[in-house]
């Protein structure tokens, strides 16, 4: 036998590189492309979380007031910048961030003490657009104090992590799901079994027999504003944490939050918060498609919109009872 010389190992040895690699070599692509899904869909839930409890602050307050507050996400920024400044400073974050819940308080009282009175027996579009107004204020006056440029909030819970499917879900983020969940049972809770909430679902059906009856109606609005103000506050904070500390995109926060409302039929705190939580989902599932990625923001509106249309083709009709005389 002719002995191979090196030449020839060498072409064999290039040939055989060049063969497909067994199965097993192969990368898994759609191990890959779920983790990639799921990764999302993890990052997601802090997004749904803030969606959820912007929505409820929304509800809680149109059902009380009948204002639709524009300004939410405003004054959720406002806070957020507080604390961002506050922790700038050297001090504590968590000051901080009581710090900023509170400004975000106090900005959201300061508009139903002193504007919302004035327009309390306007139209509820009258209203509403003030809210709209106020919100642009806020926005001129974020951007002369701290400009644009892009910021974020950072907590140690940021790098603590528990591993979900090989994805890791921050602490940061499990707080923001429980403080949801939590937010929604309390605040059921006050209003079902409290004197206070029985005064809110007074004052949601008929603001002038309520007075008449004497309940302070001003008291039971202002206590709608400070919540509200509380959960803008929460919100922006959270926000600033997920994607960033920016004034504009902060006060457009409102936007998705209408949109789980408007799902909700701006009745339910429980479904209110689930419709939230389901928009931020998909808004996050959605970038993981570099097709559709870019117009991810739009998707809230457009499924509140497919669920109105459906809605009323899933509603049966029922037999009305005759009329007694």
């Amino acid at each position: 036998m002719k002995p191979q010389t090196a030449s020839e190992n060498k072409r064999k040895q290039q040939a055989a590189d060049r063969q497909d690699p067994p199965p097993s070599a192969l990368p898994d692509f759609q191990k890959v492309r779920t983790v990639i899904y799921l990764s999302f869909f993890i990052s997601g839930l802090g997004i749904g979380a803030v969606y959820a409890l912007a929505s409820v602050g929304l509800v809680l307050l149109f059902r009380t007031t009948g204002v639709l507050n524009f300004a939410f996400g405003a004054a959720g920024a406002v806070g957020a910048f507080v604390t961002f400044q506050v922790n700038a400073m050297g001090l504590d974050l968590m000051l901080g961030c009581l710090l900023g819940i509170a400004t975000s308080t106090l900005v959201s009282c300061f508009y139903g003490r002193f504007i919302a009175p004035v327009l309390a027996y306007r139209d509820t579009v009258t209203r509403s657009i003030g809210t709209l107004g106020f919100a642009l204020v806020l926005l001129g006056a974020m951007g002369l104090i701290w400009g644009e440029l892009p910021r974020r909030i950072q907590f140690p819970t940021d790098k603590m992590y528990i591993t979900v499917f090989a994805v890791r879900l921050t602490y940061t983020r499990i707080a923001a799901l429980a403080l949801a969940v939590l937010v929604v049972v309390a605040l059921s809770a006050v209003i079902a079994r409290t004197r206070m909430g029985l005064n809110m679902r007074a004052v949601a059906n008929d603001r002038d027999h309520s007075a008449m009856l004497g309940i302070p109606v001003m008291k039971v609005e202002f206590f709608a504003w400070l919540i509200v103000g509380i959960f803008a506050g929460l919100c922006g904070i959270l926000m600033a944490n997920f994607v960033g500390l920016k004034a504009t995109a902060l006060t457009f926060l409102v936007v998705p939050a209408i949109a789980a409302a408007i799902i909700s039929g701006m009745n339910s705190l429980p479904q209110t918060a689930i419709a939230g939580m389901f928009l931020g989902l998909a808004e996050a599932v959605l970038t993981a498609f570099p097709a559709i990625a870019p117009y991810r923001s739009a998707a809230p509106f457009l499924i509140a919109l497919v669920v109105v249309a459906i809605m009323p083709l899933l509603t049966f009709p029922t037999k009305r009872a005759p009329n007694r005389v």
